[in-house]
């Protein structure tokens, strides 16, 4: 039987398609969107598919079963969905909850829990869907925030599937997310992707620090740690498909039409701008900005036109009543005021356009006018940059949309300015045709090379490699195969070493340092191994060694207390490295101080021969952020004092550079000679012992799966101890 090769599925709320019911029944046409465009090259091949809704309600199963034989052939699955999911997921929680918030205007989101049941609903009609034409090997890319839960759902059937998710709209700041009643669930729907995506990186940081605000997960660089796997945030601009702009733009019948344009209004300078209808464009606030233009510069009366095309949406709803009725009331009053019989000033039109005609717009407009208030990217920008090769025109954009972070060379406004967009508007009109295509000129270069083919390559490229990453990361995880190997080299040792850090290994981190003592569990467990008389267990923290000798003094283990600086062996005394110096301490200290100072819930810890400032109790992220800034001032004096600095969980310790983990735990290996070493920590003061201790006896274990030189990994602390007691006393 051959088998089934892999293959792509694309997900997303509505399919590339138009479907219209005529008189002779319907008809299904392929969109000509920017998304459509792109994936293109994705869904069309081989027996990759799309799965979406096709943007109709059908009257019957006959329709049905139309549309699903026609998008067959097309390579595109629809999922149905009644009126009332509709209403209550796309309408209602979709529109009414994600898209507010997202784009910065909670006071217009409406929290209905119906509408978000209804989400839930729509987004496991998705899932099931999805696993009924799916199998592990496929790859998995949903797109945009209607889908948000996705993911998990998708996750739970297929824990080793490659999924890949892409916001399109802005991520707010984590304080205007977490107003969602329901912010925990969206958040662990996305982190069942492995690879989630963002137009812009302030995106990407607000969905890091919601991660972390709301959900207390801790940031890696650019990636986060869930149940096993290293889930990747990143920054993919989405761009547009540039050579079929730009060839459309040079068309003979499309010169044509631009000059028709051109003609129609005599010549006179124009502003275009294409938007939806929607109040993140910033569409008000661009009309006052023109009139503003005309009352301010009286010699342009009669000699601009601000074309401006809206595309209808949601205009059954509320806000986009009021917004259009705003819309036409500004428009009509500026018209009859400043306009006659051979002038208006403002064309205004509530409709949508064909490709050909928007080109032959753009090719026409001496000024393109983008005024959002939040946009995720504004490929219009892009657009039009793309059909000004050989013309010359200028960008005006809003530096709060997405696509501003690139477009460096357009001009770039405040749209809550009126002030800054009427200035624009006449820096514009009167600039040198020389800056123009120099602005231009850099502009298309970056639209042309990063445009929507590129952008399509990179996720996958990533997405691949996230896939390969988690592979050997899975490969190194502790698994059955793996406990029976390490228990049968037990087995066959005589002479073991359990080497054992403390804090978020045998016990896991609190609060309150001081509280986390060791536990029954904890006891019973190191009492069992140490039972035996081939066992030696090694308690090697960083911990004061008071302290350690308070928990284990009775015991007959080896205790080590401040990486190395001390070291106890069963029924001996304390011994300590005396040729350390504590010169350091005091300048060392005043800095820490003045940190601390500045910190609320921060403070240092002093050893004998090491000083840690700890700020698990601070405000999440502020504390990070101290942390750097402490680091960064300490720089020149850890070298100049022959010192050592230790990031760990939540705490920034300094001591000797000559003690660490790695030399304690050598010497110890060297006066025992033993042929079985059980090494495991969860930190960089880890680091160290794994490196040291010799690699041919050595099972060395890191707690979590952020990078390492241990041999295998277990997630977190909670397994450090099934593990202890499976290897070492059930088996």
């Amino acid at each position: 039987m051959k088998k089934q090769t892999s293959k792509v599925l694309i997900i997303s709320n509505r399919l590339p398609v138009k479907i219209e019911r005529q008189q002779d029944g319907l008809q299904i046409s392929p969109s000509e969107g920017g998304l459509a465009t792109g994936l293109g090259s994705i869904y069309n091949k081989g027996n990759n598919v799309w799965i979406g809704w096709p943007g109709i309600v059908p009257e019957n199963q006959e329709e049905k079963d139309f549309i699903t034989a026609t998008l067959a052939d097309l390579n595109l699955i629809p999922i149905f969905l009644s009126e009332e999911e509709i209403t209550g997921y796309y309408e209602g929680f979709s529109n009414e909850v994600l898209w507010p918030i997202s784009h910065y205007s909670p006071t217009y989101a409406n929290y209905n829990t119906d509408n978000w049941n209804y989400y839930r609903s729509v987004n496991q009609k998705f899932a099931d869907l999805v696993e009924q034409h799916c199998s592990n090997d496929d790859t998995i890319w949903i797109h945009d925030y209607q889908l948000m839960l996705l993911p998990q759902l998708i996750r739970q059937k297929r824990d080793k599937i490659a999924i890949g998710y892409f916001q399109h709209i802005p991520f707010p700041p984590d304080e205007v997310f977490r107003s969602i009643p329901w912010r925990n669930e969206l958040l662990q729907g996305l982190l069942g992707a492995d690879l989630i995506a963002f137009h812009t990186f302030n995106d990407s940081q607000h969905f890091l620090d919601a991660c972390t605000h709301i959900l207390g997960l801790p940031i890696y660089n650019n990636n986060l740690h869930v149940g096993g796997r290293a889930i990747y945030v990143e920054v993919y601009p989405m761009g547009i498909d540039f050579d079929k702009f730009n060839s459309l733009s040079i068309k003979t019948t499309i010169k044509e039409r631009a000059k028709e344009i051109r003609e129609y209004f005599n010549d006179r300078k124009i502003i275009v701008s294409v938007d939806r209808l929607d109040y993140s464009k910033g569409i008000l606030p661009r009309i006052e900005a023109f009139e503003d233009l005309l009352i301010r510069h009286p010699e342009w009366k009669g000699n601009v036109v601000l074309y401006m095309l809206v595309v209808p949406s949601r205009d059954s709803v509320d806000q986009y009543k009021i917004l259009k009725d705003e819309i036409d009331r500004k428009v009509g009053n500026i018209n009859a005021s400043y306009g006659n019989n051979d002038w208006t000033p403002i064309v205004y039109f509530y409709t949508s356009y064909a490709i050909e005609e928007l080109v032959a717009l753009y090719r026409a407009a001496d000024i393109c006018l983008v005024t959002s208030i939040r946009d995720g990217m504004n490929l219009v920008s892009k657009e039009y940059i793309a059909c000004k090769e050989d013309t010359d025109g200028v960008l005006i954009l809003s530096e709060l949309a997405g696509a501003s972070k690139e477009l460096i060379d357009a001009l770039q406004i405040n749209p809550h300015s009126i002030d800054q967009i009427r200035d624009a508007l006449f820096k514009a009109l009167h600039m040198p045709r020389e800056e123009q295509r120099e602005r231009l000129d850099a502009s298309i270069a970056l639209v042309k090379k990063f445009n929507i083919h590129h952008w399509v390559n990179l996720f996958f490229t990533k997405l691949k490699e996230i896939k390969t990453q988690q592979g050997k990361d899975y490969a190194r995880r502790i698994r059955a195969e793996t406990e029976s190997s390490i228990f049968k080299f037990y087995q066959e040792s005589k002479k073991r070493l359990f080497f054992l850090d403390y804090d978020g290994t045998l016990i896991g981190f609190r609060n309150d340092a001081d509280k986390a003592v060791p536990t029954h569990e904890v006891y019973a467990i190191l009492d069992k191994i140490q039972e035996s008389p081939n066992n030696q267990i090694v308690i090697i923290s960083g911990r004061p060694h008071q302290t350690l000798g308070k928990w284990f003094a009775d015991k007959d283990y080896i205790l080590v207390g401040e990486h190395g600086v001390w070291k106890k062996y069963p029924d001996s005394n304390w011994e300590s490295k005396s040729d350390l110096s504590n010169s350091w301490k005091s300048s060392i200290k005043r800095v820490m101080r003045k940190y601390a100072n500045e910190t609320a819930g921060a403070f240092i810890e002093e050893k004998e021969y090491s000083l840690a400032w700890h700020y698990r109790k601070t405000q999440p992220g502020l504390g990070q952020q101290r942390a750097q800034e402490l680091i960064d001032s300490m720089r020149f004096l850890i070298p100049q004092h022959g010192l050592q600095l230790l990031r760990g969980e939540k705490v920034i310790e300094v001591k000797n550079r000559e003690v660490n983990k790695g030399k304690a735990a050598i010497s110890i290996v060297r006066d025992f000679n033993p042929d079985f070493i059980f090494a495991i920590g969860d930190d960089t003061t880890d680091e160290d012992m794994f490196i040291e201790l010799p690699e041919d006896k050595t099972i060395s274990i890191k707690v979590g799966s952020n990078k390492s030189t241990a041999k295998f990994y277990v997630e977190n602390q909670e397994e450090v101890t099934k593990l202890l007691k499976t290897l070492f006393i059930e088996r």
